[in-house]
């Protein structure tokens, strides 16, 4: 009976049934308890099929200990290495990935520590699992036990350790792209990497050709992720588009064209890209929180409303879909349940990255520098990009730490020595101080002699102008920049610095311009509300109380008006 019972377990786990699975395993225990001349072997067996299934069902404590118990078994009778390896967990990690033959054979003791390594993981143990997997001996490692200690170093922060098992990876097949973009974002140059996949056309290709073309898409995705990685994205964004053009419609390319894209700047550009992905593939969730935020960048409220409906139709245990959520409520003005969402984002996924921006973003929009801080320096942390030095710069002015701020700002200079938008970063610190206004102004200048159409440069020196009182310079710089872009931030800019200067015409018609462009500009909006009171005479920084006194005057009992 026991080996029906071991041989429909098994059957059982294969076909992922693991509720199944856990009940006649609970009978196979018993009938094994209750026979004395069982051979440890097959007692060790026995509970790795029960911890197989109570691994499927994600009861992680269980199947630790009943994989733990098969262990003890195990070095009664075995010696390392010595048994007939068995099959490991499917790539989903619930069940035994070969067929049902999988369970006949003796268990392999490196294969229960890698099983007891992945209960740790789902119990968010990452050092007791770190510790498991280090004590399967290297050349017992597959390719999936590499991968996995791989990305445990990189989790720990075992940077060093991480490369090495990264590469074996590649070495043992060229093809886990995986590896491939975590050694670019560990800062593996793009030709180190390439020396690690085969010189010769793969033994499986069918001619010649195919060998090369896919050596050709390995060393293109290289370059991609090394690019994006650096931070040069022109660079990457070049490699996209041969890649575009070889693989029209390819998912992963139009996903990383989007996020290059609105690195760069081009904003209707990426919503494009991220467009035709939604297109080609409506379920994906894979960076639609990017998509999100390129959305409440335009004010596109509706496409925004109908993505996030769509992604919590799909899966909301993603990050992504929580990320997306808090961007919606942003735009709804409603910061503190928007923030509730990142954090319930963070929760679910630790380790992604938009997750932080997002957090610290909001953060600073509620005036909780110190959590800005320490949200933006883990996106640093992750994956470092432009927003998560913009953010800390914006931090530590909050916090009038200047000196913070200009060493942030120098490190994005730093990794992106050839951007306009770090050299503007930079004037963003040195215009904080008037003592730095004209090194500021050196800044802006050279980030628009490096980048003409750099807008964020053109509003930073147009707001330098405002400070020193040079309005006529900052109207003539913001006027011959529209005649070229009809850009919202444009119009609204200029419509603040007329109304300073009393042209409150003028800045009527560039505050409607900036509206009908996008009228979730909540600068322009206020603005307007703003200007309106000064047409009408009323002062605009009166507080509410003051402009019902103002309307109250000469009405009424005098007492009353006071009373009111």
């Amino acid at each position: 009976m026991m080996e029906i019972l071991r041989e429909q377990m098994g059957f059982l786990l294969d076909q992922g049934l693991h509720d199944s699975a856990e009940i006649l395993g609970s009978f196979l225990l018993c009938a094994a308890a209750s026979n004395n001349d069982l051979a440890p072997t097959v007692r060790a067996e026995n509970m790795v099929l029960f911890g197989d299934a109570l691994y499927g069902r994600r009861e992680y404590k269980r199947a630790l200990n009943f994989y733990r118990q098969a262990l003890q078994q195990c070095r009664v009778t075995l010696k390392p290495n010595t048994a007939v390896t068995r099959s490991t967990l499917s790539s989903t990690g619930s069940r035994p990935s070969s067929a049902n033959s999988s369970y006949c054979g003796t268990i392999n003791d490196n294969e229960v520590k890698y099983k007891i390594a992945l209960c740790h993981m789902g119990l968010r143990d990452t050092r007791s699992a770190l510790t498991e997997m280090e004590a399967i001996p290297s050349k017992a490692r597959t390719l999936r036990i590499n991968l996995t200690l791989a990305k445990l170093y990189r989790v720990t922060g075992y940077d060093r350790a991480a490369v090495a098992s990264y590469r074996e990876c590649l070495r043992q097949c060229p093809y886990v792209l995986e590896a491939i973009i975590a050694l670019a974002e560990l800062g593996i140059p793009a030709k180190d990497i390439q020396l690690l996949f085969p010189q010769t056309p793969s033994k499986v290709a069918r001619a010649p050709s195919d060998g090369h073309e896919s050596s050709r898409l390995l060393q293109k995705l290289t370059e991609v992720h090394c690019g994006i990685a650096s931070l040069d994205y022109k660079g990457a964004l070049e490699n996209l588009n041969q890649l575009a053009q070889r693989f029209p419609n390819n998912l992963h390319v139009l996903l990383e064209t989007g996020k290059v894209e609105g690195a760069l700047g081009r904003g209707d550009e990426a919503v494009h890209s991220f467009e035709k992905s939604r297109q080609v593939d409506p379920c994906n969730l894979t960076d639609m929180d990017e998509y999100a935020m390129l959305l409440r960048m335009r004010g596109d409220t509706a496409e925004m409303n109908r993505l996030v409906y769509d992604l919590l139709n799909v899966d909301a245990g993603r990050p992504e879909v929580w990320v997306s959520s808090a961007v919606y409520w942003e735009t709804r003005d409603d910061r503190v349940r928007a923030l509730s969402y990142a954090d319930k984002s963070i929760r679910v996924a630790d380790r992604h990255t938009p997750a932080y921006l997002m957090k610290g973003n909001l953060s600073l929009s509620l005036n909780h520098s110190e959590a800005a801080v320490m949200a933006f320096r883990k996106a640093q942390s992750l994956k470092p990009d432009l927003r998560s030095y913009q953010g800390l710069v914006r931090s530590y002015l909050a916090l009038s730490k200047n000196k913070e701020a200009l060493c942030a700002a120098r490190e994005a200079m730093k990794a992106m020595p050839h951007s306009a938008k770090a050299l503007t970063l930079v004037g963003d610190v040195y215009a904080h101080v008037p003592e730095g206004r004209e090194k500021a102004r050196k800044f802006y200048e050279s980030a628009l002699r490096l980048e003409p159409g750099y807008l964020g440069a053109v509003l930073a020196l147009a707001d330098l102008h405002r400070m020193e009182s040079r309005n006529e310079e900052a109207t003539l710089l913001l006027q011959r920049y529209l005649q070229n872009w009809a850009d919202d931030a444009l119009h609204t800019k200029l419509a603040q610095i007329l109304a300073l200067t009393n042209k409150l015409g003028e800045s009527l018609s560039h505050y409607q311009a900036a509206l009908s462009i996008n009228p979730q500009n909540e600068a322009a909006r206020k603005g307007l509300e703003r200007l309106e009171k000064q047409m009408k005479g009323v002062d605009p920084d009166a507080l509410e109380e003051d402009e019902e006194n103002e309307a109250e005057d000469g009405e009424g009992d005098p007492e009353e008006a006071e009373f009111l």
